[in-house]
């Protein structure tokens, strides 16, 4: 093109192709900045998304605080003014750093000489809508970047934000102290806030020491996090995955590797892979995401604090009194032990009792252990109430109903030291004694079948019944005179197991189930979980199978485990809380 050979006519043509392309690239460029102006409305409007919602959890504790009255409800406003002060925390290091970031994007529209003096909003040809205001201090300015004019320009946006070259970062610039400081810092204090609180007596603080900001994927990144959060600090343990849900959604790779014109730079600072060579409407869409990520952030840290308070009457679904004595044959006149407690508590709550007979020896671990005296023939009905402190404070209140049976003296008693009734697929622990006699030999048998000793105690292995099973006591005295006596007892199948994973972070999470009831040394290993019309295989849900669920939501799975010690299967169904 253009030599000597060509003709004019060929020269013209040649020129009339360079240009088209020059104007064919031009109109590209000109759609991809006007899609970054898209782009840029659609990050505003997110981050206003977030801010209602978070002014809205905390709302609603505002409305629960002016609906409490009386003296019965006093413990409620204390818990809700705790964390009212709490999110008031949060809100002040949120205004901080949204207001920082607002500033260097007022700063880079000024520079660049666009930027309209006093607001104006809605004219199509003004940038600046509404302006940010200490009366609002964590909603953002409000920007029309249609009405740009140097979308394309790169110069301010490096120049201001202390981008000297790709590796080489002004310490003292607007980027570091107005963006990335603030960020990193907003990070540790939200962490921080929503991890050290009080509850009922108990004190749970969390200080970061550090800072996780290289990670090769989020599987790392979630395991270093854990451990910031966890290492010499004393967080809830039921707080923890919320809390590296916090801190994780807010990180980003200070150092890392960067493409540029066809070169691999080392160790390029997040500011210079972001803002190098970037135009304005990218680069002011670039700091409009940060400010949506910390808004996005401080509404699920408002969720976190609000649940504590008002998510759920109880930290469990389902609450159930429960009594059971020590042994199930009592002679007249000897003491026993009844054991009662809730099917599921609050690990910061005990249980309350008022026993209809008995003393009440002490309560330790969610459970109450009472002292009776066995008294009648035949059997002994026992009763009274139990109870623990919902979120507020208030103890609701729970009948409880068991029985033992009296065996006269001179007979016998039998014992099921683990549970009042026997289980299928299990090794059912019993013990016999005979009353006030010298035991030469004995044995116990369960339907007819001999149960083998282990220790002090007889073992049974049954099949479930729909009618009672007698366990049966025989053997000889000192004086080789025989004895016998029975008692019946219902054969039950093995109790099922149960989730206790209740909520799932939108990144997914592990699912831990374990056995709903009272005996121990079962475990149960996930083999897999059906949610949101995938199979995940294994206990570890993983973020894309919960794409499909907003957070608040409830999603329902099938989960499949296997009972460890005999292998047999188990499916049931449960219902997680996106978070």
């Amino acid at each position: 093109m253009g030599g000597g050979k060509e003709t004019p006519r060929q020269k013209m043509i040649s020129m009339m192709y360079i240009v088209l392309t020059a104007l064919l690239a031009l109109n590209v460029s000109k759609q991809i900045l006007d899609a970054f102006v898209a782009i840029e409305a659609n990050i505003q409007k997110g981050a206003l998304t977030q801010l209602d919602r978070g002014d809205e959890l905390k709302a609603d504790l505002s409305q629960e605080m002016a609906s409490s009255k009386g003296e019965e409800e006093a413990a409620k406003r204390k818990k809700i003014e705790v964390a009212l002060k709490t999110i008031a925390d949060i809100d002040k290091e949120t205004q901080v750093v949204i207001k920082n970031i607002d500033d260097a994007k007022l700063l880079l529209l000024e520079k660049l000489g666009e930027l309209n003096p006093t607001p104006k909003d809605n004219d199509k040809d003004a940038i600046l809508w509404v302006k940010y205001s200490a009366n609002d201090p964590l909603r953002p300015s409000k920007l029309n970047l249609t009405a740009l004019q140097s979308k394309d320009e790169f110069d301010t946006p490096m120049r201001e934000l202390g981008i000297k070259e790709l590796e080489n970062i002004d310490k003292s610039g607007v980027g570091i102290k107005k963006v990335w400081e603030p960020y990193k810092n907003y990070r540790k204090r939200l962490v921080e806030i929503c991890g050290t609180y009080k509850v009922e007596g108990k004190g749970y603080s969390v200080v970061l020491k550090g800072a996780v900001d290289k990670f090769a994927d989020n599987k790392s990144l979630e395991k270093d996090v854990t451990s910031l959060v966890t290492k010499g600090n004393k967080p809830n343990a039921a707080d923890v995955a919320e809390l590296v849900t916090l801190y994780t959604e807010l990180t980003k790779n200070e150092l890392d590797d960067y493409g540029h014109d066809g070169d691999i730079s080392k160790n390029v600072h997040w500011l210079g892979r972001t803002f190098y060579h970037s135009p304005m409407i990218a680069a002011i869409a670039s700091l409009s995401t940060l400010q949506y990520e910390i808004l996005a952030a401080r509404a699920k840290a408002v969720g976190m604090i609000k649940s504590r308070i008002s998510t759920g009457e109880y930290s469990f679904n389902t609450i159930m009194a429960m009594a059971y004595p020590s042994v199930a044959v009592v002679e007249s006149g000897d003491k026993f032990e009844v054991a009662v407690w809730m099917a599921a508590f609050d690990s910061d709550k005990e249980p309350k009792v008022k026993p209809g007979q008995g003393t009440l020896k002490g309560v330790k671990d969610g459970v109450a252990t009472l002292e009776m005296t066995a008294s009648g023939s035949n059997e002994m009905q026992i009763k009274g109430s139990v109870g623990i402190a919902n979120k507020m404070g208030t103890v609701k209140w729970k009948d409880y109903t068991t029985k033992v049976f009296i065996a006269q003296k001179g007979g016998g008693s039998i014992g099921l030291p683990e549970t009042a009734v026997l289980y299928a697929d299990w090794d059912n622990k019993i013990t016999a004694s005979s009353g006030g006699t010298n035991i030469k030999s004995m044995s116990v048998s369960i339907g007819g079948r001999p149960c083998a000793k282990k220790g002090q105690y007889y073992i049974a292995r049954v099949t479930p019944s729909a009618k009672p099973i007698e366990i049966r006591v025989t053997g000889k005295n000192k004086d080789d005179k025989s004895f016998s006596f029975a008692q019946k007892v219902r054969c039950i199948p093995f109790p099922s197991p149960k989730c206790i994973t209740d909520r799932l972070s939108k990144n997914g999470g592990q699912v831990l189930v374990k056995l709903d009831g009272v005996l121990e040394g079962v475990s149960y290993q996930v083999t897999s979980v059906k949610i949101g019309g995938q199979t995940v295989q294994g206990g570890i849900v993983p973020g894309s199978a919960l794409r499909s669920f907003a957070p608040g939501s409830e999603a329902g799975a099938t989960i499949s485990v296997i009972r460890k010690d005999n292998k047999k299967p188990y499916s049931f169904k449960h219902s997680f809380t996106i978070q």
